[in-house]
């Protein structure tokens, strides 16, 4: 690890107790407090806050993502007259800031397509030739991965970690209206309505993210970036916290590089959370095709008082590749959870508009009880369990100091489930009371219009059924990228139980 990794995990601040959830090096970096938290659903929150966070920044603005576009439109508030773009946005803020230096990273494979948009490469020359814009493509990757973080550090004292990029058709609001004229590509083509999520942190959590992004700065080649000396407030002025005073982990997916070994701490809370829940799991994610998670979730559904688990869900994955892909893993994971599901406790569901469109999910989400809040650039696939580069932050209840924010937990999720269903939050929490039930809850209030809507398993063809069964397009970690194909497969671990039993 570069910088102060070990001092941080090390400091009584960030150090979790025995008696903690987490287990730093395991399950997560470390553990810090934040001052404020805040969850921020949807691109227009988003883009606005990460906006006016920059036009705070003093010394340093860190740009971490998969895909980055510098042609897109942050917005602006009252009074602000800098550049909307987002590329001539950040070469006038350092043009202001004599003291500001950006550092941005993305995705090399992603920047070859991105480059050939529009004025985008002429954007990018511009930048290099600034000596304090520094950019880097990052390739440190085995074959078929990808970097795949979404973090933005500010002045090392605020940072957003979630699954928004900066780049277009991720903007819509959270009332995702039916053909809204402003949801438009740079081309000035309409794009599909979009929900997606991210968070806001400051204090020794956001030192933590810094101490990511730097981390992966440095892997990915880039010339060394110091910790700051000192931090300063960047907080947006308009963006409320859900939270002060919230101790939170930080949680990494990773392959080996030249710097360090395979880093598994996502998938591990993962299963963590998944086994420690007692009522209700409540996820959002672009997709559901992880056998590891199904494994999880296969286990508790058996269980006679076991929890309640929904998974938001697109109707499909994005591109012509991915739903040949993530779209089959689907089908054949809800199938098996189905034969082991007795007591009809999963659930997956589609959001749409009021005229009926899908809402392409890109939010990863997980929420478990009034206990944990878990927010990231992790999906519920092999990929992000071990092969991408990812980064998740967890509230979790049982960390000391966080006793009190479980009713906070509860009503984020329900204001989810509010905005899917096209009602209160409110009536949502009546409803979910009334019945005990979350998918009690759901099935009485989603109807016609703005709603969610029931998976529906589509029937497949004889190829996308081997390419799910053998994990051609969503390997489990690089290792698998060469594997034979009798050694791969969604079900490889329930065919090897089989053998065994027969032996026997």
């Amino acid at each position: 690890m570069h910088g102060h990794s070990s001092e941080l995990i090390a400091s009584p601040l960030s150090q979790a107790p025995d008696s903690a959830p987490f287990r730093p090096g395991e399950d997560c970096l470390c553990v810090a407090q934040a001052h404020r938290a805040a969850l921020i659903v949807d691109a227009d929150d988003y883009f606005t806050h990460a906006r006016a966070a920059m036009l705070r920044a003093k010394r340093r603005i860190v740009l971490i993502g998969w895909d980055f576009d510098a042609r897109i439109r942050l917005g602006r508030a009252e009074g602000d007259n800098a550049p909307e773009k987002v590329g001539d946005f950040i070469y006038w803020l350092v043009d202001q800031n004599p003291a500001l230096e950006v550092y941005l990273l993305r995705w090399d494979l992603g920047a070859l397509k991105t480059l050939v948009r529009g004025s985008t490469i002429f954007t990018v020359m511009k930048w290099m030739s600034h000596r304090r814009i520094h950019t880097k493509l990052d390739s440190t990757h085995p074959p078929g991965a990808s970097h795949h973080q979404k973090i933005v550090v500010i002045d090392e004292s605020l940072a957003f970690c979630g699954g928004i990029d900066m780049t277009e058709e991720r903007w819509d609001t959270r009332e995702h209206i039916h053909h809204d004229p402003r949801r438009r590509l740079v081309s000035g083509k309409p794009h599909k309505p979009w929900h997606d999520a991210s968070t806001a942190v400051d204090g020794p959590m956001a030192l933590a993210l810094a101490q990511v992004s730097r981390d992966r700065w440095h892997d990915a080649g880039g010339r060394p970036m110091e910790p700051l000396d000192r931090t300063y407030d960047a907080w947006p002025e308009k963006l409320k916290p859900h939270f002060e005073n919230v101790r939170m982990a930080v949680s990494r997916s990773s392959p080996p590089s030249h710097t360090h070994g395979p880093i598994r701490e996502i998938e591990t809370l993962y299963l963590e959370q998944i086994a420690s829940a007692r009522r209700t799991i409540y996820a959002e994610s672009q997709y559901f095709a992880s056998r590891r998670i199904a494994e999880a979730i296969a286990k508790r559904l058996e269980e006679e008082n076991g929890p309640e688990i929904v998974l938001i869900n697109p109707l499909s994955a994005q591109g012509w590749l991915e739903p040949l892909a993530m779209d089959t893993a689907r089908a054949r994971l809800h199938e098996a959870l189905r034969l082991h599901d007795p007591h009809r406790r999963f659930r997956i569901y589609h959001p749409f508009t009021e005229g009926g469109d899908p809402i392409y999910v890109h939010a990863k989400i997980l929420i478990v009880d009034d206990r944990v809040l878990r927010v990231g650039s992790s999906n519920l696939n092999n990929r992000s369990m071990r092969l991408d580069t990812e980064c998740d932050v967890t509230i979790d209840t049982s960390l000391p100091g966080n006793f009190d924010k479980g009713p906070t937990i509860t009503m984020l999720r329900d204001d989810l489930l509010a905005e899917h269903l096209g009602v209160g939050r409110d009536v949502v929490t009546a409803q979910i009371e009334t019945s005990g039930s979350l998918i009690g809850a759901i099935e009485a209030l989603r109807g016609h219009g703005k709603t969610l809507r029931p998976y529906e398993r589509p029937e497949l063809s004889g190829i996308e059924e081997w390419l799910a069964d053998n994990e051609v397009l969503d390997p489990e970690g690089p290792e698998e990228m060469f594997e034979p194909f009798e050694k791969r497969g969604l079900f490889r671990r329930l065919r090897r139980h089989r053998r065994g039993k027969d032996r026997k």
